[in-house]
């Protein structure tokens, strides 16, 4: 029976959704597809996203298997937005520097004016909130009936999506204090106010 009203926290189903994910890697071996038709592998290497805030419209969940360049099957939970509204933004990754020794690659901006995103794509190995909010929510959905949230396009085409597998739907959510781990973001358009992008020595990591 799906519910279609409510409040719910993410954090606990977000942990069932990846426990479904690393079962589902053993369905085969096949490439996970980009979003809006641009295929792509991700390189693998996990980066971090955060934001103080998260309000969006049109909410989707769905366990999924993305294939790094070197072959690696990685599974990720997709959170999927139609509309997404955030403040407060960072995101961050090491990188390597041979010699000189690690560099953190950090980009943060929202902090005046918001974030706006259109069909947001965050494919997360770990997802927490301080607190999230959702109205008109379904838990339990087959992910190939998601109605209220988007479906990656590449996810959909891909032998890793399973129409049948546990997923959720929502009308709308609003989290605080995010804190997201993430191999691949993608988004129809992304508009980033105040946009600051540095490379910093040493570790910075968002979180």
């Amino acid at each position: 029976m799906l519910h279609r009203s409510g409040r719910t926290c993410w954090k606990r189903f977000a942990g069932v959704l990846i426990a479904g994910a690393t079962a589902s890697a053993a369905l085969g071996i096949g490439m996970a597809q980009g979003a809006l038709a641009a295929s792509f592998l991700i390189s693998g290497e996990r980066f971090q996203v955060a934001a103080d805030t998260l309000r969006a419209r049109g909410v989707s969940i769905y366990p999924m298997i993305d294939v790094a360049k070197k072959g690696t099957l990685v599974p990720v939970v997709v959170l999927g937005f139609r509309r997404a509204y955030i403040s407060g933004l960072c995101l961050s990754v090491e990188l390597p520097v041979p010699v000189l020794g690690p560099y953190t690659l950090v980009l943060t901006g929202g902090e005046r004016r918001r974030v706006e995103a259109t069909n947001l794509f965050i494919d997360a190995t770990s997802v927490s909130a301080a607190q999230a909010n959702t109205t008109d929510i379904d838990i339990g959905v087959a992910a190939g009936a998601i109605r209220k949230g988007p479906i990656n396009p590449g996810d959909r085409k891909s032998r890793f999506f399973d129409p049948n597998v546990f997923a959720q739907q929502a009308q709308s959510a609003f989290l605080t204090d995010v804190r997201v781990t993430s191999v691949a973001v993608t988004a129809g358009t992304l508009n980033i106010p105040g946009l600051n992008l540095r490379l910093e020595q040493g570790r910075h990591r968002c979180f």
